[in-house]
C-alpha cells in the first residue's frame, strides 16, 4: 500500500514536473517572440536606401535558370552598383555571374541568326549655333522653329535615336533604316529595345515611331508601328488608321503580330488594349473589357494572352483565351488576388509563370505562380534578411462614400505596432499622375512603409482618375481637376479622421506631379484641416504651366484646352477656378515646395512662383531645390536629402 502511495506520488511529482516545463517552454516562447520584436527596427530611409533592386532579364535558353540584376544603392559613390546571378525557375540557391548574356535568348538576333537589331543616336538636324554657323565655334545658341526643342530632361540638339541593322559578326557595318528622319525609335526618353523586333521570318523589322517633328510631336501621341523590309529597304505604317498610341509590338509564337493601343490623340491615359492581327484583321481582344492593360505576354504554344492590369487598388495577373476568328467576343479571366501587385511577366516554366511581386512592405521580388495548382512561391530572395529585421505595417483596405455617392477605395497604412488606443497624425497622400494607378506599390522615396514607421497614418485614397475601377472613373479627372478629385481627397481624410486613433489637430497633405498640384489647390481651399503641407514638382500656375511644358498633348487635354480659348468653359475652369494662383488669399498654412532644376514637364517656374508667393504672404515655408534632377529624384544622395528634409519638415510642422 506504501509502495502503491509512494509511486502515485512520484507520478503526480512527474506530472507537476511537466506542467512547471511547459510553462518555461511557454515563457521561453514568448520570450523570444518578444525578443524578436524588439530586435525589428522600423524602417529608415538609410535602410531603405540599402536594399537590393531586382531586376528580372528573363529565362535561360535551355529553360531552367531565372537570370536577374540586382542593383545596389551606394550613397558614398552616389550611384547604383550591379550584379548578375542565376537562380533556378524552382527556386534553390543564387549564383552570381559574369557574362549573363549568353544565357539568354538575344532578341535582336534575327531568326536565321545572320543579322543583328541596335539602335544608336544619330545627328540630323542643325540646331545649335555652331552646327548653323561653324565659324562661331563657342556660340552656344540653340535655333528652334517648332516645340519639339526640348523633352524630358533633355534639350534637342538635333540628334535622334534610330534603329540600325547589321551582319551578326564583329566590326560590322550598320545600316540605318530611318536615314535622314527626325524621329526617334526608340521613343525618348524612356523607350529601349522592345520599341524594335524582327519578324519571324527574318525578312523585315517591326519598330515603334512617331513621326511627327516641331509642334505637331509636342501636340500629339500618335506612334505607330512601321514595317522595313531588308530586301526593297522600304517602310510601311501598319498602324496608320489609328491616331493614338501604337506600342510594345510582340509576334505570337504562331506569327499573328499583336501589340498596345490607345484610340485617341494626345489622350496619354486612353484605355489601352491588346491588339491582334489575325489573317489581315486587327481584332481588339480586350475591347469588351472595362480596364486597361499594362503589358502582356503570349503563351508558349500561343493559345492564350496573358496581361497585367490594375484592378481595384492593386495590380493583378490575366488571361485570354485566343482562339481567332471562332470566338465572336473574348472573355477576360482574372488569375491572381490579393494585397499585392503583380508588375511584370518575365516568363513561362512547365505549368507555372514567374513574375515580379510586391507590396507596400516588400521591395519587388521574383515569384512562381503555378497556373494548376494555383500556388505561389518566392524565387529570389535579395532582401529577405533585411526584411526580417524591419517592421512591417499593417495595411487596410476601406471603402468610403463620395460626395457624389460613389463608393471609392482608400488604402490606409498604419504604423508598425499599432496601438488603437493612442492618437496618430495623419497624412493625406496624393497621387500623381493624374491617371497613375495606386496600389501595392513599393517606392524607394515615395514609400508608405517608411512614411508609416515614422509614425505617421498614410490615407491613400483611389480618387477619380485612376485605373482600375473602370473607364469612366479613370475619365471624370480630365478637364476637372480641381472639381470631383478634391472632393474625393477632402471625402477620403475626413472619413478616416473619425477614428478615435487620428489626431485632427495633426493632417497633413502631401504629394509629387499632379499630387503636387493637388497640394497646392487643397491649400486654398482645405478650410483650415491640415496642418502641414509638402507639394513636390506641382503645377501652381496652369497658365505659365501651359506656356512652358513640353508634352502640350498633355496639357490640351487634360486642362481642356488654351487659356486663351475664352469660349471654352472647360479650359476656363482649369485656368481660372482650378488654378492654384487664384486661389492664394486662402493660404495660411506651412508649405514645402521641393523642384527638379532639369524638370521640362513640370518646370522650375512652377515651385519659384508656389515659394516667391507663400514667402511674400509671410506664410512659414520651404524651397528645396534639386539642380540636377528631373521629374524624379534619382541620385541615392539627393534621395536621402528629400527623404531627411520631408521627414524633418513634418516633424517641425506637424
Amino acid at each position: 500500500m506504501k509502495i502503491g502511495i509512494f509511486f502515485e506520488k512520484i507520478a503526480t511529482f512527474s506530472i507537476v514536473l511537466k506542467i512547471l516545463d511547459m510553462k518555461n517552454y511557454i515563457f521561453l516562447i514568448f520570450s523570444m517572440i518578444s525578443m524578436s520584436t524588439l530586435a525589428q527596427q522600423n524602417l529608415t530611409p538609410e535602410t531603405l536606401w540599402q536594399l537590393g533592386r531586382v531586376t528580372p532579364l528573363g529565362i535561360s535558353k535551355d529553360g531552367k535558370l531565372l537570370v536577374y540584376k540586382v542593383g545596389t544603392p551606394s550613397v558614398e559613390e552616389n550611384k547604383i552598383n550591379s550584379k548578375y546571378y542565376t537562380i533556378p525557375v524552382q527556386g534553390g540557391n543564387a549564383t552570381l555571374v559574369e557574362n549573363y548574356k549568353s544565357l539568354l535568348a538575344d532578341k535582336n538576333v534575327s531568326p536565321d541568326g545572320k543579322n543583328l537589331l541596335f539602335s544608336k543616336e544619330v545627328k540630323v538636324e542643325k540646331l545649335l549655333g555652331k552646327d548653323l554657323y561653324p565659324e562661331l565655334s563657342k556660340t552656344t545658341a540653340q535655333v528652334y522653329t517648332g516645340l519639339d526643342y526640348r523633352h524630358w530632361d533633355t534639350w534637342n540638339d538635333g540628334t535622334h535615336n534610330h534603329v540600325f541593322y547589321s551582319e551578326n559578326k564583329k566590326d560590322a557595318i550598320g545600316i540605318d533604316i530611318m536615314p535622314n528622319e527626325p524621329f526617334d525609335a526608340p521613343q525618348k526618353p524612356f523607350g529601349g529595345d522592345e520599341d524594335y523586333i524582327w519578324s519571324p521570318d527574318g525578312t523585315k523589322i517591326i519598330y515603334v515611331c512617331k513621326k511627327k517633328a516641331g509642334t505637331a510631336y509636342a501636340t500629339s501621341t500618335n506612334t505607330d508601328l512601321y514595317e522595313y523590309d531588308l530586301s526593297t529597304r522600304t517602310t510601311k505604317n501598319l498602324t496608320e488608321t489609328n491616331l493614338g498610341y501604337d506600342t510594345h509590338p510582340i509576334f505570337s509564337p504562331k506569327g499573328d503580330l499583336s501589340w498596345l493601343q490607345m484610340k485617341r490623340d494626345g489622350y496619354e491615359a486612353d484605355k489601352n488594349d491588346i491588339i491582334v492581327r489575325h489573317r489581315g484583321q486587327d481584332l481588339n481582344i480586350t475591347s469588351n473589357w472595362d480596364g486597361t492593360v499594362d503589358s502582356f505576354s503570349w503563351s508558349k504554344d500561343g493559345k492564350r494572352v496573358y496581361f497585367i492590369a490594375p484592378i481595384k487598388g492593386t495590380k493583378q495577373l490575366f488571361f485570354i483565351e485566343f482562339q481567332g476568328y471562332k470566338k465572336i467576343s473574348f472573355e477576360v479571366n482574372q488569375i491572381t488576388d490579393g494585397d499585392f501587385d503583380v508588375n511584370a511577366i518575365v516568363g513561362f516554366s512547365g505549368t507555372s509563370v514567374l513574375v515580379t511581386r510586391n507590396d507596400m512592405n516588400h521591395a519587388p521580388e521574383v515569384y512562381s505562380y503555378d497556373l494548376a495548382k494555383k500556388t505561389w512561391k518566392q524565387i529570389t530572395k535579395v532582401n529577405d534578411e533585411a526584411y526580417a529585421k524591419i517592421s512591417s505595417c499593417k495595411t487596410e483596405k476601406r471603402w468610403v462614400t463620395t460626395t457624389d455617392g460613389k463608393k471609392m477605395l482608400v488604402w490606409v497604412i498604419l504604423p508598425p505596432n499599432f496601438d488603437k488606443t493612442k492618437k496618430y497624425p495623419a497624412l493625406l497622400y496624393c497621387q500623381g499622375g493624374p491617371q497613375s494607378a495606386l496600389t501595392q506599390s513599393y517606392s524607394f522615396r515615395w514609400n508608405f512603409q517608411l512614411m508609416a514607421s515614422q509614425g505617421y497614418i498614410i490615407v491613400a485614397p483611389n480618387r477619380r482618375g485612376m485605373p482600375g475601377h473602370g473607364t469612366a472613373w479613370n475619365e471624370q479627372i480630365s478637364g476637372d481637376w480641381g472639381g470631383q478629385v478634391m472632393d474625393d481627397y477632402l471625402a477620403a481624410i475626413d472619413d478616416v479622421a473619425k477614428e478615435s486613433y487620428v489626431d485632427k489637430t495633426r493632417l497633413g497633405a502631401v504629394g509629387a506631379s499632379y499630387g503636387g498640384y493637388s497640394v497646392f489647390q487643397l491649400a486654398g481651399i482645405h478650410k483650415n484641416r491640415f496642418k502641414t503641407f509638402i507639394s513636390h514638382c506641382g503645377i501652381f500656375n496652369t497658365e505659365s504651366m501651359y506656356g512652358t511644358t513640353e508634352e502640350v498633348f498633355f496639357t490640351n487635354w487634360d486642362s481642356g484646352g488654351a487659356y486663351w480659348e475664352k469660349d471654352n468653359a472647360t479650359a476656363q475652369k482649369t485656368y481660372n477656378e482650378f488654378n492654384p494662383i487664384k486661389l492664394i488669399n486662402n493660404w495660411n498654412t506651412p508649405i514645402l515646395i521641393i523642384q527638379g532644376g532639369k524638370d521640362y514637364r513640370v518646370p522650375i517656374g512652377q515651385g519659384q512662383e508656389a515659394f516667391q508667393a507663400a514667402q511674400l504672404k509671410g506664410i512659414k515655408s520651404k524651397f528645396l531645390l534639386f539642380p540636377d534632377e528631373n521629374h524624379w529624384v534619382l541620385k541615392p544622395q539627393n534621395a536621402l536629402v528629400w527623404q531627411k528634409e520631408f521627414f524633418g519638415w513634418l516633424k517641425e510642422t506637424l
